[in-house]
């Protein structure tokens, strides 16, 4: 685990360029609001915005970012970003910046990485800072995309994903790792999930697993496999999944188990913490892609201990045996091994979750990530030619 000092300065920060407020673009090439990245990015922003810098958040046209953004009193432009040469785009980027007199870059996604960079062409970027939450291997133009020194800085939310970076070539020094954030006065183990287990029919005495995101690669299908195999020991083990556009798919694969009473497939909700409270504990099977999975950490936030495969960031959220357990990727067998764990033994379950709590504190509170951005921003702009 990394160490901090008190003031939350991690051990790369050597300096600052004053106490006065920065100016700071988020950039985020998709009109989504309510997805992973798209909260990331938001709770950063906001939490920026609160302490005191002037914060603009450029994203395609969306209804919501307009009106959250304007609630909150955050600059906001909408761009087409309709691709990674969208010199459109590119050209009003350059206006934006020039007009808030930017400092700061934060791209995330790698479309906002390249449209940063042809902006930069033609007005001056002091410190360019990427967010990369994934774990996808780099194709030859991405990895000059993030070998340029005109790429201050990388943010990563894993250490896995620091060290895959490193491999394909990227200066160690250049590369940050830095928790997805979680605000913990939204997920607290106050919050209500009676409501959310009465709604779906959940018994006092069920034993609710809770899977949030639908793809392909999020190992959907090896969870309902799994609950097959947990039924026939743990009768009143239930799993939840939420986020499917199409419930009746992964639902038929239930019913081919034979298992649809105990599986409960729905859409998206926005009640995220309320549905994590509902639940015994929170998993997360992907065997792909990711970097560190935000429900994970939420899940722990509301006391609720969490299960993930042994891939990527997982092992430094799902700490085995203290806050939840880790499975081999792709095996049903394993995933139902670790799920009857925690519901064969609720006393260590509450005592995972009470640490995983304490855990998210320390590591993933949305200030703690937003003191330590600041910090590495300050630290890009102290260098030598970045005035």
């Amino acid at each position: 685990m990394r160490t901090f000092d008190r003031s939350g300065r991690p051990p790369w920060y050597h300096g600052q360029v004053g106490e006065q407020a920065l100016r700071v673009l988020h950039l985020y090439p998709k009109q989504d609001y309510f997805t992973g990245a798209a909260i990331q990015l938001r709770e950063l922003a906001w939490a920026q915005r609160e302490q005191g810098h002037e914060v603009v958040v450029a994203t395609r046209p969306s209804a919501d970012w307009v009106a959250r953004t304007r609630e909150a009193g955050l600059a906001h432009y909408e761009l087409p970003m309709s691709s990674e040469v969208d010199l459109r785009s590119a050209r009003r980027l350059v206006t934006i910046i020039r007009r808030h007199r930017i400092q700061v870059v934060h791209a995330h996604k790698g479309r906002a990485r390249t449209l940063a960079l042809i902006a930069g062409l033609f007005v001056r970027i002091p410190a360019l800072v990427l967010h990369r939450g994934v774990s996808f291997p780099l194709d030859a133009f991405n990895r000059l995309g993030y070998a340029t020194r005109r790429v201050h800085a990388v943010i990563v939310v894993s250490t896995s994903i620091k060290e895959r970076l490193v491999a394909s070539g990227i200066p160690a020094r250049k590369i940050h790792v830095m928790y997805p954030s979680v605000d913990t006065r939204v997920f607290h183990p106050g919050v209500d999930g009676d409501g959310v287990r009465a709604e779906l029919g959940f018994a006092p005495d069920d034993f609710v697993v809770t899977q949030i995101g639908v793809r392909s690669w999020k190992g959907n299908d090896d969870v309902i496999d799994a609950m097959a195999q947990v039924l026939p020991k743990a009768p009143h083990a239930r799993l939840l999944i939420v986020g499917a556009r199409n419930p009746a798919g992964l639902q038929a694969r239930g019913d081919g188990h034979g298992i649809r009473d105990a599986v409960r497939i729905v859409g998206y909700r926005q009640d995220i913490p309320n549905v994590l409270k509902a639940s015994d504990c929170c998993i997360d099977a992907s065997w792909k892609g990711l970097g560190l999975t935000g429900t994970l950490p939420e899940a722990l936030a509301v006391g609720r201990p969490v299960l993930g495969s042994d891939l990527e960031g997982h092992p430094e959220v799902a700490l085995p045996g203290r806050t939840g357990y880790l499975f081999t990727p792709r095996d049903p067998a394993s995933i139902a091994e670790m799920i009857l764990k925690l519901a064969n033994d609720p006393v260590a379950a509450r005592a995972m979750g009470e640490e995983g709590r304490a855990l998210v504190l320390r590591e993933f509170d949305t200030t703690v990530r937003a003191r330590r951005t600041e910090a590495l921003y300050r630290s890009l702009l102290a260098a030598p030619g970045a005035a």
